[in-house]
């Protein structure tokens, strides 16, 4: 497969990139999208077949399964990031190695339900605290290790926008490559 296809599989949507001034504007546009994802995605793939949640998005890639988990697992921690956000003067935060978690057992075979409900409780959670957020809130920083790069809690809410919107269009352009 050509690199620039491969590329395209990979990120659909692009990659993030925040806005040098983040307006409201944005903020709704972005709360309403986490508002929104986990009833999207449940929608698109409850009708799925065993068979087809097995089915990886691109060559090398996750299956349809394991990216559902993967979000829930991702916004997951988020939340925590955020909540540290809120409460420590610009905390180091904890990664996590996503790619083996996404090869632990419960990610490749557990029911895609567990992974919905969990992405659904944590959105309205996440999305009632992002809501009530002040300006100079959103200005709270945090520290990723990787790089030590600095990153505003509004800054944060535009890339956990784009992070499902990015796995949700992974999952719709494979329905719609294999006419699901």
């Amino acid at each position: 497969m050509e690199k620039d296809s491969m590329e395209q599989l990979r990120y659909p949507i692009g990659t993030f990139k925040a806005p040098e001034t983040i307006t409201d504007k944005h903020l709704d546009e972005w709360i309403t999208a986490l508002e929104h994802l986990p009833e999207r995605l449940e929608n698109m793939v409850s009708p799925l077949t065993e068979e087809q949640l097995g089915t990886p998005y691109r060559p090398g890639g996750w299956t349809v399964r394991q990216l559902v988990h993967h979000i829930s697992d991702s916004h997951h921690n988020s939340y925590i990031r955020f909540k540290w956000g809120l409460t420590e003067d610009n905390p180091t935060i904890k990664p996590y190695f996503e790619k083996e978690w996404a090869q632990l057992f419960d990610t490749q075979s557990a029911p895609i339900q567990m992974s919905l409900d969990h992405l659904r409780a944590v959105h309205v959670k996440l999305v009632y605290l992002l809501k009530g957020l002040t300006r100079e809130q959103l200005q709270r920083k945090f520290t990723h290790p990787d790089g030590n790069e600095e990153t505003t809690l509004e800054e944060n809410i535009g890339r956990y926008a784009w992070h499902g919107s990015h796995h949700f269009t992974h999952i719709a352009n494979l329905i719609q490559r294999e006419g699901w």
